[in-house]
């Protein structure tokens, strides 16, 4: 048996205990410490184990960095065994330092992943979404986050999404179903270790 869980109340909303355990969750994976994007990765493992089609929007991370999750996830979604998994690069060679292209370029780039969301989402393309590193399109205007909220709170039902980011909006915060937020204890670059394959990526 999976674990379930006890909820700490019921809400009076005229659902079946059935029908609000299967609706479709809005998550936020927010803070300053890393494995935001791994968590949510995780996530999306659950998913292809479950045989439902994921979607992963990268929205910030250069289109030229491989990720690890990224080679994993192309593989399972190859196979047999599990759902699908199609992944898409918001820009060629662009990062959250913003130093490569311009402003224009990066927000033209951003705005268009976005309206390949909404595409995506009114036709229930997948059932899984990882929108990563989203939140900073909306912090830094290029994405507009009150159209954000209320595109996905008017989506078609059974359609999960998760975004990830520093900096979440507090109207993005306050419309999710489920917020972590990392927080930092200690890292190994406070004493000047850089990162590592197989930990960084």
């Amino acid at each position: 048996m999976p674990p379930q869980g006890q909820p700490e109340s019921v809400p009076d909303d005229g659902l079946t205990t059935r029908q609000r355990r299967n609706r479709a969750l809005l998550v936020v994976h927010t803070g300053e410490m890393k494995g935001k994007s791994t968590a949510a990765f995780g996530l999306a493992l659950r998913a292809w184990n479950q045989g439902w089609p994921i979607g992963v929007f990268q929205f910030v991370k250069s289109a030229k960095w491989k990720v690890g999750e990224e080679h994993a996830l192309k593989v399972l979604g190859a196979s047999d065994e599990g759902g699908t998994v199609v992944w898409h690069k918001m820009g060629e060679g662009w990062s959250w330092t913003r130093k490569q292209g311009s402003d224009d370029d990066h927000a033209a780039n951003a705005r268009e992943g976005w309206e390949q969301v909404k595409r995506d989402l009114a036709a229930s393309t997948y059932r899984f979404y990882v929108l990563d590193e989203f939140t900073y399109p909306m912090k830094w205007g290029w994405v507009d986050v009150d159209e954000v909220v209320a595109v996905l709170r008017d989506r078609p039902e059974g359609q999960h999404v998760v975004i990830t980011g520093r900096d979440a909006h507090p109207t993005l915060v306050a419309a999710a179903d489920l917020v972590m937020e990392t927080t930092k204890v200690k890292h190994p670059m406070d004493a000047g270790q850089k990162g590592q394959r197989g930990i960084e990526w």
